[in-house]
């Protein structure tokens, strides 16, 4: 069974490429190459990860805000920096941060003036593919937007722009490099947005044990792992492909989406009723209401808790919700068809090797890489 299961798989895998390829070719066909805005400023390379170049598309950005070398590296100062926050002790770093792949441990972020929000931190990672909504509710749509909002968020970092900017430019080494990268113009709250920006779609992590093993077509001792949680994850692998079992590949994507998100609205049966309504908060739409972006399963290891509102604090926890803990609503995801009994009733084995699976989905290279480290 297991040879069919791999045999099926190369089938799917061959045809994949075939379409990723002629996807690739299609979105080079119509991409014009921008060059740097500023004279002088380094082109800015990202680094791919192999199962990444096989399957995605480079990153698109914005014509008026091509990554440099300079940019990526200012960014990484400004989101680091807590005199952007109003009592200069907070940062986007203080709720993003790189050991934890850019999320938070603590279930709802706290605030420079004790405040604390109603969702849990969500991982900053391959924004660059992500950008057709940011944050649980999909607010906004691109990392420029995305960069904004929290300086002056009241229950965030709570700052005003003019405050901010002011603070930025009393610091002589801030003026040199915005001018380095943005030319000589008046800093101001777009150029500190764009520079964030840019460090943000800079931070791609696919480099994790199952990727390994996905590209070496699964021999053993390629992921770095033992021989048995290879089999283990192998077999997470197979429930999660399996819409018999686990069937969560038509939300988080599959050995063809390195993403491992569908970057759509669910609502994955987590309450009956909603205190939170997500998408629906932003679109108006009832029939949005309790719907939340997929998140990516990537990295799982080092970004507990989990969920939108953080409830659960292991993987063990999640994992549990969709075996026998899923609650029926009008929006409830068709996904989700097992509800009326309560979820996929796994077993205690089946829910280990799933466990494994997504243990296996974590880059501890990206969590550890010094470029991506508080520079401060």
């Amino acid at each position: 069974m297991l040879q069919l299961k791999f045999r099926i798989f190369e089938w799917m895998k061959t045809f994949f490429v075939y379409i990723s390829l002629l996807s690739v070719l299609f979105f080079f066909g119509c991409r014009k190459d921008v060059k740097p805005t500023v004279e002088g400023t380094t082109p800015y390379n990202y680094n791919y990860p192999e199962i990444f170049s096989n399957y995605l598309p480079p990153i698109d950005e914005p014509t008026d805000n091509q990554a440099t070398k300079e940019g990526v590296e200012l960014g990484r100062l400004l989101f680091f920096d807590t005199r952007l926050s109003g009592n200069n002790t907070q940062s986007c770093g203080s709720c993003h941060l790189p050991e934890f792949s850019f999320s938070d441990t603590a279930q709802y972020s706290i605030g420079i003036d004790g405040l604390v929000g109603n969702r849990n931190a969500m991982p900053i990672i391959n924004l660059g593919w992500m950008e057709d909504g940011l944050f649980w509710d999909g607010r906004s749509t691109t990392a420029e937007e995305q960069a904004f909002e929290p300086v002056v968020n009241p229950i965030e970092m709570h700052e005003t722009w003019p405050n901010a900017i002011s603070k930025i430019k009393d610091d002589p080494i801030y003026v040199s490099k915005f001018e380095q990268v943005f030319g000589p113009n008046e800093i101001d709250s777009v150029m500190v947005a764009k520079a964030i920006a840019q460090f943000e779609r800079s931070l791609i992590s696919g480099n994790a044990p199952f990727d390994k093993f996905l590209l070496s077509n699964f021999a053993t001792g390629s992921s770095g792992w033992s021989a048995d949680k290879e089999l283990l994850a192998y077999q997470g692998f197979s429930l999660f492909m399996d819409e018999t079992k686990g069937d969560c590949f038509h939300c988080h994507g599959d050995a063809f989406n390195p993403l491992w998100t569908d970057n759509i609205y669910h609502n994955n049966g987590l309450d009956a009723t909603f205190t939170d309504k997500g998408l629906g908060e932003v679109t108006g739409n009832p029939s949005d209401d309790g719907k939340f972006k997929t998140p990516t399963l990537r990295n799982l290891a080092f970004t507990a808790p989990y969920m939108h509102d953080g409830r659960f604090a292991t993987l063990d926890q999640v994992i549990q919700h969709y075996s026998f803990g899923l609650q029926d609503s009008p929006t409830i995801d068709p996904l989700m068809k097992n509800v009326d009994q309560g979820g996929a009733q796994l077993n205690p084995t089946e829910m280990n090797a799933i466990k494994w699976f997504l243990l296996s989905l974590s880059d501890s290279s990206f969590v550890t890489n010094p470029e991506v480290q508080n520079p401060w």
